[in-house]
């Protein structure tokens, strides 16, 4: 009897670490209600990150606080553009770039009032912004940059992108700097004014998720499939797209319509498109961004450019 009984201890023991070797990894990815993460949505929502082997959850942190949820552990990953990633790496936080989530062809940009006919014009103008280190903040620094203006020809009130776009909807500031899906509500309501510009003609707002160099290094394969889940969400986009939009505009307070609407204006990074751009395009944007951030004074050095992204998970 009593060996009948070590058997069966000894065998739940074996279910139980069995069990254990197969439980979810545990990762919080911080983003923000930006269209362009809606494939982090989906994935979760439809169940791919669970059918990898991942228990995410996709807490949304404003863009200025990420940094400090990364180093302290708060989340593992985050979803942010390119640029943010060379300011937290300025400010010590230690965190790689694992796959390019999407590149924006007019999902960013500034809206102004109507007698503020070119980005010149806004000159003593007061314009709503995020924060330095922020997407809003780096795109009308770079539009203004190439106008010939800097932050010192006008007035920067500090609104995130969704308050930023509705302030001006109900009349307030000169002009604001905000994104998708916010942005379309501006475009929505025409008698506020107009969009003065965006990354049509200026294609610097390129977004990537990354993790601390902590989490990488304890858990590799948890990283590949982060990457994996995120490319069959795209496939699920392409052979279910109204399921998606559904799901996807859900979380921005969309209709299905509505978001697929917002999301013409980007582009999503399948597996061939991230080799092209961390080939091709990431190194001299790197080059390019630090340049625009250093001048501007939201880093005071340069951190090492080369060490910012890994890019082993998405072979």
């Amino acid at each position: 009897m009593k060996s009948v009984w070590i058997m069966a201890a000894a065998f739940g023991a074996a279910l139980a670490a069995t069990g254990a070797s197969y439980a979810d990894t545990s990762v919080a990815i911080g983003i923000s209600g930006w269209t362009g993460f809606g494939p982090l949505t989906l994935a979760m929502q439809a169940g791919i990150f669970k059918k990898h082997g991942l228990d995410v959850t996709l807490p949304k942190i404003p863009q200025s606080s990420r940094q400090l949820a990364l180093a302290n552990n708060s989340i593992q990953c985050a979803a942010t553009t390119v640029e943010t990633w060379i300011v937290w790496a300025a400010a010590g936080i230690s965190a790689k770039e694992i796959f390019a989530v999407d590149t924006s062809h007019g999902a960013d940009g500034i809206v102004a009032r109507p007698d503020i006919k070119t980005v010149a014009d806004l000159k003593g103008k007061t314009v709503a912004a995020s924060a330095p280190g922020t997407s809003p903040y780096f795109l009308l620094a770079e539009i203004l940059a190439k106008n010939g203006l800097s932050m010192k020809d006008i007035k920067r009130v500090n609104m995130e992108p969704d308050a930023a776009a509705q302030a001006f909807i109900a009349g307030q500031n000169d002009a604001a700097s905000t994104y998708e899906p916010y942005l379309s509500k501006v475009r929505e309501a025409p008698q506020s004014g107009k969009v003065l510009a965006t990354t049509v003609d200026y294609p610097v707002i390129l977004d990537t998720v990354g993790c601390s160099t902590d989490f990488l290094k304890a858990h590799p394969d948890a990283a590949k499939a982060l990457a994996d889940s995120y490319f069959e969400a795209l496939d699920m986009i392409k052979t279910d797209k109204d399921k998606s939009d559904a799901i996807m505009g859900a979380d921005v307070k969309q209709s299905a319509k509505d978001f697929a609407d917002s999301a013409a204006y980007l582009q999503w990074l399948d597996k061939p498109a991230n080799k092209t751009f961390f080939e091709q395009t990431f190194p001299a944007f790197n080059t390019q961004a630090a340049d625009l951030l250093l001048t501007g004074g939201v880093i005071k050095s340069k951190p090492d450019l080369t060490t910012l992204a890994d890019t082993s998970f998405i072979q």
